[in-house]
């Protein structure tokens, strides 16, 4: 199946920032941002709104979105991807789009669904960009060490790879927080209990490591910036109503910090 499908999940109670979906952006919600992104993006063939409140699926209507209303009871925007998943039938590739990224690189989220489809040994996709400095004993920044390959050996928030003077360092690469998933990948891995590197670090990808899964990891120049809290609304506003921002420019600044884990 080639099929692909975007899947925004999309919540109400943030512990950091309630309501924050239908926060108003230079005169839209944030929500309506996030998915015109992804309806941008090339070789998706359906985007879904996934929530679990009517205030934001009735707004996600208003501008044309295709919703999913979800169980309130997930404990991840994982778990609520999977549960519009199961309905996806002829449906092969999931990419989880976070709702609270306005500036989401959609050729990125296209060479995420690309990679899947001509991997067929590979169950998930993600992304990385160059670390920060200052970010290298940040908890919030995680950081993600691969192979040879460019697959996923280890995520953490410690300051990873070690550096003991042994030869080159590589870059060091912070993790964004996109995924793309095989969809019976992903249904076995909600299935699945949280593995105890996972409770430990509070990363979800690292159950998929500890189960043996191939996480492809692809490099972005940068990280967009996400919106964790209201100071980075007031933020965002200014990149969205000023054409001499840009995202970029704001994300490598260091005052955006983009999420660790997929729902807050």
């Amino acid at each position: 199946m080639s099929r692909a499908a975007i899947i925004i999940p999309a919540r109400w109670g943030s512990t950091r920032f309630p309501g924050k979906p239908l926060h108003v952006l230079a005169g839209k919600p944030l929500i309506q941002h996030v998915w015109e992104r992804c309806v941008a993006v090339r070789g998706a063939d359906q985007v879904i709104v996934a929530t679990d409140d009517t205030r934001i699926l009735e707004a996600a209507f208003s501008f044309g979105a295709e919703v999913a209303l979800t169980s309130a009871k997930h404990p991840s925007g994982t778990d609520r991807i999977a549960e519009v998943a199961k309905k996806l039938r002829s449906t092969g590739i999931l990419l989880n789009a976070q709702g609270d990224e306005p500036f989401l690189d959609p050729k990125l989220a296209e060479r995420l669904i690309g990679v899947l489809k001509s991997d067929p040994t590979a169950g998930m996709a993600t992304a990385a960009c160059p670390l920060d400095p200052g970010d290298l004993d940040n908890p919030n920044a995680v950081k993600v060490v691969c192979n040879l390959e460019g697959c996923a050996l280890y995520f953490s928030r410690s300051p990873i790879p070690f550096d003991r003077g042994g030869g080159p360092l590589p870059p060091r690469l912070r993790h964004l927080g996109i995924y793309a998933y095989r969809r019976s990948f992903l249904l076995d891995f909600v299935k699945q209990k949280p593995s105890p590197l996972e409770k430990l670090e509070k990363l979800e990808q690292l159950r998929a490591l500890e189960h043996g899964a191939k996480i492809r990891v692809l490099t972005a120049k940068n990280s967009g910036p996400g919106i964790d809290t209201p100071e980075d609304a007031i933020a965002a506003e200014k990149i969205l109503r000023s054409p001499r921002l840009s995202p970029h420019s704001v994300a490598s600044s260091g005052k955006f910090k983009m999420p660790a884990t997929p729902e807050k």
